[in-house]
């Protein structure tokens, strides 16, 4: 039984290896800085978003720094919102990968995961060193609360790219919704404001949002005491574990629909 198991688990990571290969020449090829783009571009964007922010002197209702809210927001927005984006309507383009007897559904959506969680998290890591160099940025103060949040949000992430591109097998209705959704839903993650600043009854509301309770506990891991933080890790990581089992159950019943060209 341990062997059987233990056979499948090495095949599987093989498998899954193979097709992030595949996956970083496809999207980024070998020219110019072929695989940096993984985590260049998702800085680039934070980049100009914080250059934004900085020039505008945008309002987030607190104290802290604007380059360090900026870089702390939108790279948790960069972590939960590129991941459905690869995973809806991933199985099409590479439907001559199911041919071959070990590659499954679910390993196409992980190999798109992984990298997309790969790149966010070294744009962050990669970010916060440069602008502390600069001068422009302190240390976290809570490095581990920092890291725990930053895997909770990740993973609500990947359950719900699992639920949406588990979903986009049977309908490409969700690749229509899903881009106008997202950009509806990035003011309301807490990336643009914090939950201290609401009124009472909006905060009660907003924390009904996993994504705002994990930027909340990210921010307050950076910031320490400077910050007063409004989250709840149980509601954070139940609804973590709800979307993914929701996420992997819809993708095991739809990967069976999935037909042959």
């Amino acid at each position: 039984m341990h062997t059987s198991l233990d056979k499948s688990l090495r095949i599987q990571i093989r498998v899954i290896h193979a097709i992030l290969m595949r996956e970083i020449l496809t999207r980024y090829g070998r020219h110019n800085i072929g695989f940096l783009w993984l985590f260049v571009e998702p800085m680039i964007f934070t980049l100009g978003v914080t250059a934004m922010w900085t020039a505008l002197k945008t309002v987030h209702g607190s104290s802290l720094p604007i380059v360090a809210f900026a870089i702390t927001g939108y790279s948790c927005v960069l972590l939960w919102r590129n991941m459905p984006g690869r995973t809806i309507m991933a199985i099409e383009p590479n439907l001559s990968l199911l041919y071959h007897r070990p590659v499954k559904v679910m390993d196409i959506f992980w190999a798109r995961l992984i990298l997309e969680a790969f790149g966010a998290t070294t744009s962050f890591f990669v970010l916060v060193n440069v602008f502390h160099f600069l001068g422009l940025l302190e240390w976290p103060e809570d490095v581990l609360q920092v890291i725990f949040g930053w895997i909770l949000l990740g993973a609500f992430g990947m359950g719900l790219a699992l639920f949406l591109g588990a979903r986009s097998i049977k309908s490409e209705l969700v690749e229509k919704l899903w881009h106008p959704a997202s950009y509806l839903i990035f003011p309301l993650s807490g990336a643009a404001f914090i939950v201290d600043a609401l009124p009472p009854m909006l905060q009660k509301i907003v924390l009904w949002i996993p994504m705002v309770n994990a930027a909340e506990l990210i921010r307050e891991g950076y910031f320490g005491r400077t910050f007063e933080a409004h989250y709840s890790i149980p509601y954070l990581v139940i609804s973590t574990l709800f979307i993914n089992l929701v996420g992997i159950a819809q993708a095991r019943l739809n990967s069976r629909l999935v037909e042959m060209e």
